[in-house]
């Protein structure tokens, strides 16, 4: 049985995973973060994207977070976010659309448009769609 740490992954509305893992890996501020058992304590700030879980066994679990923060301990990993949603709800359908609508919505250049909302968007729809790739790499 290979070592574990206790991980827990909150979003404001619920708590998404709680549970014995093996490794997390989140898009920290400055790049990747890889957390294993007995790792230094860190609190970080995370990007929009995948959140990798490998849980005891091995198995992988993916999440996308909209942005939030991690909090480890030697014993503990924390993951804090917004929102956060299991890779296998998203809908990428309605990420496509949604990335698809920012652009225009971007290029459109009008006076009444609102750049940083539709930048906002942009960036949580590719989010979106980066994590059901790393859903789809794992799966293969």
């Amino acid at each position: 049985m290979a070592i574990t740490v206790h991980c827990d992954i909150v979003s404001a509305e619920e708590e998404l995973f709680s549970g014995l893992v093996e490794m997390v890996i989140a898009h920290g501020h400055m790049g990747d973060i890889g957390v294993l058992p007995g790792h230094a304590p860190l609190l970080s700030t995370i990007k929009p994207g995948p959140v990798r879980v490998i849980v005891q066994g091995g198995k992988e679990e993916v999440f996308y977070i909209s942005g939030g923060f991690i909090e480890v301990q030697p014993n503990m990993v924390k993951v804090l976010a917004d929102t956060a949603i299991r890779a296998d709800d998203l809908d990428e359908a309605a990420a496509m659309e949604a990335k698809k609508a920012a652009e225009k919505a971007i290029q459109a250049k009008s006076s009444d448009m609102d750049y940083t909302t539709a930048s906002a968007r942009l960036a949580e729809a590719a989010a979106q769609l980066r994590t059901i790739n790393e859903l789809r790499k794992n799966r293969r």
